[in-house]
């Protein structure tokens, strides 16, 4: 394969999850940091979103989604598990898709923003092997485990 395209699908990889860990960081960090607001003010599938944002549900969306976030963007810096990383990533970024708007009206355009950029961006880095040439996975023991996750 072409040394550039992977560069540049390294590259990618690398700033998507630079971009989500200190996205996740933040979150991580802020004391009493919740979803429910998010969540309790989602215009696409509301009942859905509200379901997340029970008291009895909680304790495990708030650190499931900051951690979450948290740990795609270090495994995509890494280069550690970064297929699982990719489809985790792709599946929030469309969780967090629909609340947002009234679909499909969206401020930019018509159905299309950001969230859906950084899904088809996730999607690639998980089903194109240049993506995953460079990073950490391949020094690691056992990699036939970690080829899987690769």
């Amino acid at each position: 394969m072409n040394t550039r395209i992977k560069i540049v699908a390294n590259t990618l990889r690398f700033l998507l999850g630079w971009f989500m860990f200190f996205d996740g960081l933040k979150l991580v960090m802020t004391p009493h940091w919740s979803a429910s607001s998010f969540l309790l003010h989602a215009k696409t599938f509301p009942e859905f979103y509200a379901w997340f944002a029970l008291p009895t549900n909680a304790w495990w969306v708030n650190p499931l989604n900051s951690w979450g976030i948290t740990l795609i963007g270090i495994a995509l810096i890494l280069g550690i598990g970064n297929r699982i990383a990719a489809w985790a990533g792709a599946a929030l970024m469309i969780l967090y898709y629909f609340p947002h708007y009234a679909l499909p009206i969206v401020p930019n355009g018509y159905i299309v923003e950001d969230h859906l950029i950084y899904t088809a961006t996730f999607i690639l880095i998980a089903v194109f092997p240049a993506a995953r040439t460079f990073g950490l996975s391949h020094f690691l023991p056992n990699r036939r485990f970690w080829r899987v996750l690769k």
